[in-house]
Parts: C-alpha cells; structure tokens; sequence
C-alpha cells in the first residue's frame, strides 16, 4: 500500500488542522492505520491509531481530548484532526499502515509509510 499524507501547515497556538492520509490499493480495510510525529531532533513517536474497523482508537496521553483519528475505508483515507494545538505539537507528522495487531505505538509495528508533512505551531 502506499501512503500520501497532506494538510499541514502553519497555524497559531489553539487553532485546528486537519491532516489526511490516502491509501492506494483495494486491500486498505485490512489495514491497522496509525499518525506518528517527529520534532527536530527527536524520536518518531505515535500520536494515535485506528483499526481496520474504526471500533478501536488509540491516543497518546498529549493529544488525549484534542486530536480524533478517522477513517472511511469507502475513500481509502484516513485523518486526524487537531484541536487546540500547541507548540510543542510542531513536528512532522506520518502516517502509516499495518496489518499486525499488537503494539500500535511502536513505529516498528508498521510497515508501510507516507512521506510526512510538516505541522508548524507558532505560539
């Protein structure tokens, strides 16, 4: 599957983006889908996950209440919105996909990987 993320930007603190990512290939449905964020030098670290159904989400403990991950598997797209952003949410932001169900917050759980995009929060 590839991966193609887009709606970054640059936004002041407390405002809201919205990123996408879209999927090729008919098979998106069996995907375990995940955003992860990367700061200048830091780690990539998730920031929320989606299973193939949408019934299961997953939020790191600093997006809790602000960000929402959704998905429409008719579209073969997969977003996350983001609410009151910070400063510290400035990263560069990756979706990817996975069909292995077990730890969502490893980034080595994933096997496939979208370009990123930039999300800027200037305070």
């Amino acid at each position: 599957v590839q991966l193609q993320a887009s709606g970054g930007g640059l936004v002041q603190a407390g405002g809201s983006l919205r990123l996408s990512c879209a999927a090729s290939g008919r098979t998106f449905r069996r995907y375990r889908m995940g955003w992860f964020r990367q700061a200048p030098g830091k780690e990539r670290d998730v920031v929320a996950a989606i299973s193939w159904s949408g019934g299961s989400r997953y939020y790191a403990d600093s997006v809790k209440g602000r960000f929402t991950i959704s998905r429409d598997n008719a579209k073969n797209t997969v977003s996350l919105q983001m609410n009151s952003l910070k400063p510290e949410d400035t990263a560069v932001y990756y979706c990817a996909a996975t069909v292995d169900y077990s730890d969502p917050t490893r980034h080595s759980t994933y096997d496939y990987w979208g370009q990123g995009t930039l999300v800027t929060v200037s305070s």
